[in-house]
């Protein structure tokens, strides 16, 4: 596998980093493992991080900012990507989406202050439909133009949202849910569309939300309090079983590929053209997936995998009803 990506104008290692699940979404978490794992990643060169203003309402930008003024340089190594879009602060709740100029300006200089710096690249996590483009794009341009982020990018958009946007001001990057366990991007036109306008790929959940590590066999394991998976419909104890023979299928090609099938699912992402950005909170399971950097995978295993894919349907949405209404926009 490669061992970097085209990001713009530069080359980033791959895969990245994703620090959502140090501060939510995948049961308790422990803030000294986090950091100790976030000085790991810097220690092997896995510097592309990820992070949201919306996961834990600001503790996961304030973990990046408490680790980099820590480890005085470790900032200038890390490419650091953050997102606004959720009215997260002050008690607002997770589904409540903006896209408002105001709420733009506003919180990019909270995700600077938990920083200690602006972020290298900033998000719209989902898109406003009541707030229109025209003044949405502008505004997140503006960061750029007044040095307050280096790129600008949307995230769960559609392929149409992406190509107006990009008429406004260019789009640097998209992020998607992207892996053997969800394809549906390139079937929408999203994928498709973001590498005609030269939009950076960056792919969110490349492990099926953990699933493609063959570490979960049913829904006993996943954590009891505080883990998104317990209200996925594709993770149900009624779909599970079934969605699991596309895991089993993964694993059966990577162990004659020699790998594991965390590593063999983002080496699959990358040949693809995408940035993955796996998260984990343990230093053992980040060696893991930066090992995929050492998969390399020939045109015609990619395709066997391609087919693997193909033949197994998954039944049940990646989102309950609620997050569902608010991706593809």
């Amino acid at each position: 596998m490669v061992k970097t990506a085209k990001f713009a104008n530069l080359e980033i290692p791959v895969p990245g980093f994703g620090a959502m699940g140090m501060s939510t979404a995948f049961g308790p978490s422990d803030d000294d493992e986090s950091l100790k794992t976030l000085k790991h990643a810097l220690d092997i060169g896995c510097t592309f991080w990820d992070s949201a203003v919306v996961y834990g309402a600001g503790h996961n930008e304030s973990l990046l900012g408490r680790f980099f003024a820590a480890h005085p340089g470790s900032r200038e190594r890390v490419f650091v990507a953050s997102k606004c879009g959720f009215e997260c602060m002050g008690g607002g709740g997770f589904g409540t989406v903006t896209n408002k100029p105001s709420h733009i300006a506003e919180y990019i200089e909270g995700t600077r202050e938990r920083l200690g710096s602006y972020p290298d690249l900033y998000y719209l996590h989902r898109i406003d439909e009541g707030t229109p483009l025209e003044e949405s794009i502008p505004a997140l341009d503006r960061l750029w133009r007044e040095g307050k982020t280096k790129y600008i990018g949307l995230s769960e958009c559609s392929a149409a949202t992406l190509r107006k946007a990009d008429s406004i001001a260019h789009i640097d990057a998209v992020q998607i849910e992207y892996s053997p366990w969800e394809t549906g991007h390139e079937r929408n036109g999203l994928i498709a569309t973001a590498k005609e306008l030269g939009v950076a790929i960056v792919a969110f959940s490349p492990l099926g939300r953990g699933l493609l590590t063959g570490k979960f066999n049913s829904t006993d394991d996943f954590a009891k309090e505080g883990d998104l998976r317990t209200v996925l419909p594709r993770l149900s104890p009624e779909n599970l079983p079934h969605n699991l023979k596309l895991v089993r299928a993964v694993e059966a090609l990577a162990a004659k590929k020699g790998c594991t099938p965390g590593q063999l699912s983002l080496a699959w992402v990358v040949a693809q053209g995408a940035i993955p950005i796996p998260g984990t909170r343990k230093e053992a399971r980040l060696d893991e997936n930066f090992g995929a950097r050492d998969v390399d995978l020939t045109p015609e295993e990619v395709a066997e995998i391609n087919r693997v894919i193909g033949e197994q349907e998954l039944r049940g949405e990646r989102y309950h009803e609620p997050m569902m209404k608010l991706v593809g926009k």
